[in-house]
């Protein structure tokens, strides 16, 4: 087989590649996004219709809410993003999907005693609760019998079930199903949801994302450097890297996974998206290997901004976050690896105000490329329209 490198130049949007894509989505091109938690729901959503062969990479460290508790209890990496992801990419159309959505998104309430929550489980499980009843088969045997398999594990160690996600537990009870591996589970949920493209953790570990901010204080757990249960943090990121958890957070050291490698490799194009900047971007970039094989990736990488406020991004020019950006990428290389193999384009609003020192010089001066387009519509304001940003990605797939 012989490979030839080609470049030409692209329209953005193009057209014809955006009527292509929408007559045979299935036919669409490999996107791989580097993403974590709900930013990217949306626009995942509306992506199904251009293509079913995008690919997700998510973060498991998720340290608040439900998969918190679920963490804590049983040592294992965070679901609740991948579940997210999943629905968004599942088929609507298809018999049964709507009914399977309700039923994962489903929470228990959290002003109930243990002993009525178990009850409630227990009704899950025998399919007494109307929202198991609704799910077709097989579907719902499957459902009834990982709930069966998480109420087990709590028979082993006692686990709070107040406000717990009943997706999230689902996809736990086949965790423990599976010998503790998450991928049969999320390949199994994708076949019956008929997900529209691959859904995959960076990593298959209990690990705990740590930041330290410029007063050299630390911060032990995504939840805290989010700001969403315990507000913004108000300073400047020094540095994030992985520990084994909130009380040892001594660096750690891990390899990028075999086949999460070769999704990279087989990218058509690779997005580093809108979302938390470093929880949901940057995070992904941390395991040793993700730089080799995105600069090996013979694809554009795009780097997507976050057109609202992001508070992780506290003090943080446009120009700086794309030196992070390529910071992260350099530090999981193996070896050297030029700016141009792991960044190509930043690509943004033209009717946004970049002047310094938000830095469009300083990216330039990268040998970045900088494509302004029309992301903004009057009804999504301040945040891009969904369609307006794939339209222009995947012109340049």
């Amino acid at each position: 087989m012989t490979k030839v490198t080609v470049t030409h130049t692209v329209r953005l949007p193009d057209p014809v590649k955006i009527a292509r894509y929408l007559k045979a989505p299935e036919l669409g091109p490999r996107v791989l996004f580097f993403s974590g938690g709900t930013a990217l729901r949306d626009l995942s959503r509306e992506l199904v219709r251009y293509t079913h062969n995008s690919m997700h990479l998510i973060t498991p460290f998720d340290s608040g809410g439900s998969s918190a508790k679920l963490r804590k209890s049983f040592g294992m990496l965070a679901v609740g993003d991948l579940r997210n992801r999943l629905m968004a990419l599942a088929d609507r159309t298809l018999h049964g999907n709507p009914e399977i959505y309700a039923l994962f998104a489903r929470r228990l309430p959290k002003d109930q005693p243990q002993e009525a929550l178990r009850e409630e489980l227990e009704g899950l499980i025998a399919g007494r609760d109307p929202l198991v009843a609704a799910v077709p088969d097989p579907m719902r045997k499957i459902i009834r019998t990982h709930l069966k398999f998480f109420a087990q594990a709590m028979e082993r160690t006692p686990f709070d079930l107040r406000g717990a996600s009943v997706g999230n537990l689902i996809l736990a009870g086949g965790f423990f199903n599976y010998n503790r591996q998450i991928d049969p589970v999320i390949y199994m949920f994708s076949m019956l949801v008929k997900a529209r493209g691959l859904v995959r953790p960076i990593i298959n570990r209990d690990l705990t994302l740590c930041a330290e901010l410029d007063d050299g204080s630390v911060l032990a757990g995504q939840h805290l450097l989010t700001g969403k249960e315990s507000g913004p943090v108000g300073r400047k990121v020094r540095r994030v890297w992985l520990s084994r958890g909130q009380e040892d957070t001594a660096p750690v050291e891990i390899d990028v996974r075999r086949k999460v490698k070769e999704n990279i490799l087989s990218a058509e194009l690779i997005c580093y998206p809108i979302g938390s900047f470093y929880s949901s971007v940057v995070a992904n970039l941390l395991p040793r290997g993700v730089g080799d094989a995105v600069s090996k990736a013979q694809c554009p990488k795009v780097f997507v901004p976050n057109p609202a406020g992001d508070p992780e991004q506290y003090g943080l020019g446009l120009g700086e976050s794309v030196r992070a950006l390529l910071e992260y990428l350099r530090a999981s290389c193996t070896k050297p690896r030029p700016a141009n193999t792991l960044l190509n384009h930043v690509l943004i609003d033209r009717r946004r105000n970049y002047q310094e020192p938000h830095g469009l010089r300083q990216i330039e001066a990268m040998g970045i490329g900088v494509i302004e387009a029309d992301l903004e519509s009057a009804a999504r304001a301040p945040y891009f329209d969904e369609q307006a940003v794939i339209e222009n990605l995947l012109s340049l797939a």
